[in-house]
């Protein structure tokens, strides 16, 4: 097992990466009583609207449009799935555009709506960053349509082992341990802790390490969380890197059963709180079923939170271009309520 220290001094001294990755703060495992008790739950499942009950609105994009907007901008496309333009240039976060996020098409968690662009009019990207190799955040079909129009693909230590196999050029991959960074065209990429566990079949947890992500330019600094529970990392990934303009922080797909690993809404704006980030923006909801919450639930309880707490969060339409530095001022629609 590694810390966050271990990978960077192996790397330096050309020595094997660990067979395992660990999270600093805490062993997440889950036991047959865990297991358990989650069965027990889904077979108890009553949600009231665990798919939306109406038409998602969606916001049609296009490069034109993206290509019109001068200022540093970000646009959510769904899930965790969002597309920053930094510098002039466009970076890319865990694209899913699969219909499911799922090993196989034809079973799993579908979406709820479709992407504001086709994945095939994206355009030409610096990057593409990725925060794990969950389903829901490493999509094969995906890349093996981005790889075609993809500068450079950052991620974790080992997760470019993925994206070897699926024709990825090795020249094109950049693995990073917490706390390294890359510069690609301008702009700083840091990889920094996050709480969560990888893994992409029934034996090979932990082998690819997780991070959460600073994407910083002269002008403009985003943070985004990955997935993860809350920890003190938070803090000190504020100390080091903050204040941010943006916050992308998980905001669902949620439970106290595994709330370890993936943060419960109050805990969401406690992490927004301690990177010193000024505009909070929910990510990881909207877009597949992967809880026990009803589908709206994440964005009805956080902006209830940050409400209260006088914490500006931004819930655009997907596909709404939001420039970064005035995302406290876009007008927030309640589009999750019919």
């Amino acid at each position: 097992m590694t810390s966050f220290c271990g990978c960077s001094k192996a790397i330096a001294e050309n020595a094997p990466l660990p067979e395992k990755f660990s999270n600093t703060h805490i062993t997440y495992q889950t036991s047959l009583g865990d297991m358990w008790k989650m069965l027990k739950a889904y077979w108890r499942d009553d949600r009231k609207a665990a798919t939306p009950t109406f038409e998602i609105p969606v916001v049609p994009l296009d490069i034109d449009m993206l290509d019109a907007v001068e200022e540093d901008s970000i646009v959510k496309l769904g899930h965790s799935t969002t597309l920053l333009k930094v510098n002039g240039e466009y970076i890319l976060i865990d694209p899913v555009f699969s219909e499911r996020a799922s090993p196989v098409q034809w079973m799993g968690p579908k979406r709820f709506h479709a992407s504001p662009i086709n994945i095939e009019a994206l355009p030409e990207l610096a990057a593409v960053i990725i925060s794990h190799d969950h389903y829901d955040h490493l999509d094969k079909g995906s890349i093996e349509i981005l790889k075609h129009k993809t500068r450079q693909f950052v991620m974790p230590l080992k997760v470019g082992n993925h994206l070897r196999d699926w024709g990825v050029k090795n020249s094109k991959i950049t693995e990073l341990d917490w706390w390294q960074k890359t510069i690609l065209s301008g702009v700083e990429i840091v990889a920094t802790p996050s709480q969560h566990f990888s893994g992409r079949g029934l034996f090979d947890r932990d082998e690819t390490l997780w991070a959460s992500w600073v994407i910083r330019s002269t002008t403009t600094n985003v943070f985004y969380s990955g997935d993860s529970g809350y920890f003190d990392g938070f803090k000190d990934i504020g100390d080091k890197y903050g204040p941010f303009d943006l916050s992308l922080i998980e905001t669902g797909a949620y439970n106290e059963l595994w709330s370890d690993i993936h943060m419960l809404p109050h805990q969401s704006l406690k992490a927004h709180i301690d990177v010193q980030a000024n505009v909070m923006m929910p990510v990881h909801n909207s877009t597949f079923d992967l809880a026990l919450h009803n589908w709206n639930e994440p964005l009805v309880k956080i902006t209830a939170l940050a409400e209260k707490q006088r914490v500006p969060v931004s819930t655009p339409i997907f596909g709404e271009i939001i420039p970064i530095a005035n995302a406290a001022e876009a007008p927030n629609k309640v589009w999750w309520e019919e």
